[in-house]
């Protein structure tokens, strides 16, 4: 779109979990913030004492003290780097550390910045009502979370907080080859893709094919993804899980893939299937139906949003691999359903969450702070 993008973090991703053919590209052309230097956190605290540092402590907590700590460094570097760079605007794209790291540099003099919640407040820290109380905008992934936040932060929230999705690159992410159902005496070919979690339900997915092989329905799974020690985790708890439902022969933990594989294994995929306990949303489920590849997911946390059961996609419960197990066997088997929720799913991904609505919005609330900051019309960015 033509604006000058700087892009930074507070450390590097764990090593195995570094597996996109742009991985080594982007970690290059990405500033890193959280080596901890005294003198940052000498300077860091020279600035935000005098600013109500101490009384910030005293109303959020111990826990918010040791984040603090953490990220006062981090701020004092980002302070640096946007006067150096003239940064307009920070968007921090979680509400974790990374958003204490902004709001810091924010109150030293810093740009304005603003937030994305992506999940519930519970997951992302301590200090949640400093955090967005100073932020010029914010955005939230769900209706659902967005009553969450109305909830438990009112009084503090900006002026603006507005619902937009994450998405994924529809361009990109389109078949090279038409869909085509299950053939008949042929495997069933399923895929999923998440990380390697309990909340994620993989092992739930092992259950129902466990149960579908002993009715005598012939299935295959790949699921793709690690665990965020990269694969010395919840990682150990599946391969104990997958031998002792004895399913060596029908089921792969992939591990961690680049992009192009995972486009790759949705292309070969009959049914794209994840079992979460709970999820804000789901990237994964965007990317199957983007590839056209008919999508099961659970009725859990906001993924109602997404999916509307029998029109783009099927919901299950969570936790029931029984029902997962029936729903695959009788979806398998409809191949005129199949292909309805194929091209019903590309289509509700490509009007409602393709990725550049993300940065349209971000374009025009950034450009719209100038104008207030500026007193004159919109322009470019950085």
């Amino acid at each position: 779109m033509g604006h000058e993008v700087h892009v930074l973090s507070t450390r590097k991703p764990p090593a195995g979990l570094i597996a996109h053919d742009w991985s080594n590209e982007a970690m290059a052309r990405t500033t890193y913030l959280g080596r901890v230097h005294p003198g940052e956190m000498i300077g860091g605290l020279t600035r935000l004492v005098p600013r109500g540092l101490p009384l910030w402590i005293m109303r959020e907590g111990v826990r918010f003290a040791r984040d603090a700590a953490l990220a006062i460094p981090a701020s004092e570097a980002l302070l640096g780097y946007a006067r150096k760079h003239e940064l307009d605007h920070i968007h921090v794209h979680s509400c974790a550390r990374a958003a204490l790291v902004a709001r810091f540099a924010h109150s030293a003099g810093g740009p304005p910045y603003s937030l994305t919640l992506h999940g519930p407040l519970s997951d992302y820290g301590s200090g949640q009502r400093f955090k967005w109380r100073a932020a010029a905008f914010a955005t939230v992934i769900t209706r659902k979370l967005l009553e969450e936040v109305n909830e438990a932060l009112s009084g503090d929230l900006p002026e603006r907080v507005l619902i937009r999705p994450m998405g994924v690159d529809t361009d990109v992410l389109k078949r090279g080859k038409i869909y085509s159902a299950p053939e008949h005496g042929r495997p069933i070919r399923l895929f999923s893709c998440g990380r390697l979690n309990i909340v994620k339900g993989h092992q739930d997915v092992m259950s129902s094919m466990r149960q579908l092989l002993d009715q005598g329905v012939d299935v295959r799974l790949e699921i793709a993804g690690e665990d965020d020690d990269g694969g010395t985790g919840y990682r150990k708890e599946l391969e104990a899980h997958l031998k002792k439902l004895r399913l060596q022969d029908h089921v792969k933990l992939l591990g961690a893939i680049d992009a192009g594989t995972v486009q790759a294994k949705l292309e070969e995929a009959h049914l794209f299937v994840l079992a979460s306990w709970h999820e804000p949303l789901g990237v994964a489920y965007m990317e199957a139906m983007s590839m056209e590849v008919p999508t099961i997911g659970t009725d859990a946390g906001g993924v109602r949003e997404l999916i509307t059961s029998g029109e783009n996609g099927i919901l299950v419960e969570p936790k029931k691999p029984t029902d997962l197990a029936r729903t695959i066997r009788d979806l398998a088997a409809d191949p005129e359903r199949l292909q309805r929720l194929s091209k019903a799913g590309r289509a509700h991904v490509v009007a409602h969450y393709r990725s550049a609505l993300g940065a349209e919005l971000l374009v025009d609330e950034i450009s719209r702070i100038k104008a207030e900051q500026a007193g004159r019309q919109p322009e470019n960015a950085r």
